[in-house]
């Protein structure tokens, strides 16, 4: 799946004769603008950008990276994975899906995360959250679905309290299975 290119329609409005200077790549771009031509920009913006934008908001499909079962992520995999960081926007934590576990619970904690706990077809558990999802269309499906089997989509990290390290896994998507 690809996104969108800032940085493309920069330069295509700058070919055109549009803008005075600009630059950017796929994920930022900057501009400078004669305010006698902001309407004729911004018309030609609307006009390149409509089909890529109308296409991205039509998919719903999530990159996955590998599937996991609760006991296979283990903190010998999260040393492994923390080895081939530091992740960040040039370099994608990879994103793995726990298909048909368990909704043994979900909670808030904090000031609006949730705390959920999940078990895989084999009696594996692990600890997963959702950050910033009390309020979401995340965090509603994870509350009313306790109990079902879902999938879960997002990355694993490592927690550390009270002095143990364990591993967890950050919920980036969910449905049910």
């Amino acid at each position: 799946m690809t996104g969108f290119d800032l940085g493309r329609l920069v330069r295509e409005a700058a070919d055109a004769g549009l803008i005075v200077k600009g630059g950017g790549h796929a994920m930022a771009a900057g501009i400078t603008v004669e305010r006698a031509k902001l309407g004729e920009l911004r018309a030609f913006f609307e006009e390149r950008a409509a089909a890529d934008v109308f296409r991205l908001q039509s998919e719903e499909s999530l990159a996955i990276d590998g599937a996991l079962a609760a006991e296979g992520a283990t903190i010998s995999l999260l040393d492994a994975l923390e080895k081939a960081g530091p992740f960040g926007a040039g370099h994608i934590a990879p994103v793995f899906v726990l298909p048909r576990h368990r909704l043994t619970d979900a909670r808030a904690v904090g000031t609006n995360h949730i705390r959920v706990d999940l078990q895989s077809q084999s009696g594996g558990n692990i600890q997963a959250i959702a950050f910033r999802a009390v309020d979401t269309a995340l965090g509603e499906f994870l509350f009313r679905n306790r109990g079902k089997t879902v999938h879960v989509a997002g990355s694993l990290s490592g927690n550390y309290w009270n002095g143990n390290r364990t591993v967890q896994f950050r919920i980036s998507d969910a449905a049910l299975a």
